[in-house]
């Protein structure tokens, strides 16, 4: 943002209105920018889940083909599904959450644009957290389908 210039303002109010206006504009700014730290946070534990489901299954499944195998054959495979399946709801949610809100605060920056409490120089970016999010729930999805239908995606 340019600098204030005093010579365009009238009172000390406008420039108060001004300033005031402008750390309205940034507290938007920081409002985004702490939405994409909530969804990196639901990212990371998700990514957490789905990464220990598909290892338990892939694990204990190789090790159960061993003769001598003390645990039912279903129990891993039902276990690491359900990790997965927690952490895909979870990723799910996550996303859901992060678009309705945004979707929120920018119907409000849009409005005090247009009531002229704030200046809309500058634009929302698109969230590279939420695209993250959106390919990281690709890959879960590929993961379960994976294990649910013994499909392998990649070899």
């Amino acid at each position: 943002m340019p600098p204030v210039d005093p010579a365009k303002f009238k009172t000390a109010d406008d420039i108060s209105v001004e300033l005031s206006s402008r750390r309205t504009g940034m507290s938007f700014q920081r409002t985004r920018m702490s939405a994409d730290r909530t969804l990196m946070s639901v990212i990371r534990t998700s990514l957490s889940l789905i990464s220990f489901g598909f290892t338990i299954y892939q694990v204990f499944t190789n090790w159960l083909k061993s003769p001598g195998a003390a645990i039912a054959q279903e129990a891993p495979r039902n276990f690491g599904i359900a990790l997965v399946m927690v952490g895909i709801l979870l990723l799910m949610a996550g996303i859901a959450y992060h678009v309705r809100y945004m979707t929120q605060l920018r119907e409000e920056r849009t409005q005090m644009i247009a009531d002229g409490l704030i200046h809309g120089q500058s634009e929302y970016p698109v969230s590279l957290t939420l695209i993250c999010a959106v390919v990281l729930l690709c890959i879960g999805l590929l993961a379960i389908a994976s294990m649910v239908f013994d499909v392998r995606p990649f070899g």
